[in-house]
């Protein structure tokens, strides 16, 4: 994407159809864009705000295989899973990396009796606590599916005295502990973007996307395509249309003029707290358990800060999802009846987040025993000759996947051949990234293009091998300085972001291009720094710099309903 200037609506414009569109830029759209421009097809995709900014945005940051969906006989799922989980670990190590995971158990034989029936009734039947033999099936199960191919250590169980010397903190009434590794998804939204770069490399002219253009409707048989920052409208014709909008996938076939009840999604919010305490309690690895009430909380440290998550509530898609001070008080609780000695507050808490997975509908079925399964639902496009593939459900660890199901689905429908496989394909920054310490050394050294070795490691970790187009572009920069509000960003790398990566708001750079939001860097005075930096670029004058870093703060802020405004941020 180096030295993009036109607005995506714009190249959409200059040619106003395309084979497939795609509606919807979360990771399971951006990934089957990827796909089918690497097969040639002309390929556009659509995004009614910021790429990666709906239900990707707000993740747990893992790639996992899904342990607990072994209760549900979601066998396939599982297995697909722990295969895509080790396949990105090699096609994405600049962001996927593995992650040691720890049980806390109580019990020793609690659920060994339930858990089958519940397995009998597809996830049906009252929760009862999974204690340490369920848990030592499970993982056994779990660790099976890793063979031949396996990127992580195999599980251990460890008794209280064991359990104790490695997590002094935990609650000592703890019986167990079991341990086994999965993987962290250190920057989701990062990740995506690479995503998007390799499939604009991989088509060229041939592969646009926008972001910031929703699909409003249709007319005469095509999409109509909405600027949302200009009003402008845009008949778009295709002949496949893919509805990857995720828990919005009802509301997106409902402006195409089909109302279909496919979703059924649930809320999941998280808090990142800056709590040194706990993240030295964490022992560097995450922890992984059940509430009582059946659902899965997590304890994980992430760049300096401590994630907590996540609740498991229905949601009205016609609503904001918000992280509630009922969901805090929850995480609080939580924390406090696994490492009991820890005391945490509400001003420890740095940033909320909160969205909605897109899950099947599911009546009564318990949000918790949902199936994290995925499946495409195809019917015509009202009042066009185009088809219309709905993808239904699909989940970060297994975008890969899910997009090289939605590919095929279109090339078949497109009588076109499959040219590649993007099984094995490095992804982004990925692309020769250094797997040893000594390469990591010789990359930084053989990079530094005249910065300091310390900040190319920083930029290395950022953004892969890509960091050699930033490293370039701040080494071009003759006016490059640290920022004054926030140390460990210099005005040249946003300014390369902002002038690269579609960056339309302040916003984008804070909570997806970056990770300031999420590490609690984004005060009044940092916001209105980086607007003032970017402005030049993006062409923004005085008036639009104050309502930039008014909305940033807005938008970061979105989630949590305590928020006061602008006027008292002081975070």
């Amino acid at each position: 994407m180096t030295g993009r200037t036109a607005r995506g609506f714009d190249e959409l414009k200059d040619r106003p159809y395309a084979d497939v569109l795609i509606v919807g830029g979360g990771i399971n759209g951006l990934a089957t864009f990827r796909d089918l421009a690497m097969q040639g097809v002309d390929v556009a995709l659509v995004e009614r705000s910021d790429f990666v900014s709906g239900a990707s945005a707000a993740s747990s940051h893992m790639i996992h295989g899904g342990i607990r969906y072994l209760e549900n006989g979601e066998f396939r799922l599982v297995h697909e899973a722990v295969t895509e989980r080790n396949a990105l670990l090699r096609i994405a190590p600049h962001y996927v990396r593995p992650l040691q995971t720890t049980i806390p158990i109580f019990s020793t034989f609690s659920g060994v009796l339930s858990a089958p029936l519940r397995f009998l009734r597809h996830g049906g039947g009252k929760h009862t606590e999974r204690g340490a033999a369920l848990i030592k099936i499970g993982l056994v199960i779990y660790d099976s599916f890793s063979r031949g191919g396996g990127r992580v250590p195999r599980h251990a169980f460890r008794g209280r005295k064991r359990s104790l010397q490695e997590l002094p903190a935990l609650n000592p009434g703890v019986k167990y502990t079991a341990t086994y590794w999965d993987a962290s998804l250190h920057d989701p939204e990062r990740l995506a973007v690479d995503v998007l770069r390799d499939g604009r490399e991989a088509g060229g002219d041939r592969a646009r996307a926008a972001n910031y253009t929703a699909a409003s409707g249709v007319r005469d048989g095509r999409v109509v395509l909405r600027d949302e920052e200009s009003g402008e409208e845009l008949p778009f014709a295709a002949s496949v249309v893919i509805n990857a909008s995720g828990p919005w996938t009802d509301l997106t076939n409902l402006a195409l003029g089909d109302p279909t009840r496919y979703m059924g999604g649930t809320k999941g919010s998280h808090i990142v707290l800056d709590h040194p305490e706990l993240l030295a309690a964490t022992g560097g690895r995450e922890l992984f358990f059940e509430n009582a009430d059946g659902r899965i909380v997590l304890i994980y440290p992430l760049k300096g800060r401590v994630l907590v998550g996540t609740t498991d509530l229905e949601h009205d898609m016609r609503h904001p999802a918000v992280c509630t001070e009922a969901e805090v008080d929850y995480f609080i609780d939580l924390i406090g009846q696994v490492l009991p000695r820890i005391v945490v507050d509400r001003s420890q808490i740095v940033y909320r987040f909160s969205g909605v997975r897109p899950l099947p509908g599911h009546g009564d079925l318990a949000p918790g025993f949902v199936s994290r399964d995925y499946r495409i639902e195809s019917a015509p496009l009202v009042g066009g000759d185009a088809t219309v593939l709905s993808l239904v459900g699909g989940k970060w660890t297994t975008f890969r996947a899910s997009a090289e199901h939605l590919a095929d689905r279109a090339l078949e429908l497109l009588s076109r051949p499959r040219r590649r496989s993007t099984k094995g394909v490095p992804i982004g920054g990925g692309k020769g990234y250094p797997a040893t310490e000594r390469a990591r050394r010789q990359w930084i050294a053989g990079h530094a293009d005249g910065l300091p070795a310390a900040r190319v490691a920083t930029l290395l970790d950022r953004y892969g091998t890509v960091a050699t187009a930033v490293i370039a572009a701040i080494a071009d920069d003759a006016d490059d300085t640290e920022l004054t509000h926030l140390a460990g960003y210099s005005t040249a790398e946003l300014r390369h972001l902002a002038a690269t990566e579609d960056v339309v708001h302040v916003a984008d750079l804070l909570l997806r291009r970056t990770s300031i939001a999420f590490t609690g860097g984004a005060s009044a005075a940092a916001v209105r720094e980086i607007a003032e930096v970017v402005a030049p670029v993006l062409g923004w004058d005085a008036d639009r710099v104050v309502a930039e870093t008014q909305l940033g703060l807005e938008r970061v802020h979105a989630a949590d309903p305590t928020w006061a405004g602008a006027s008292t941020a002081s975070r």
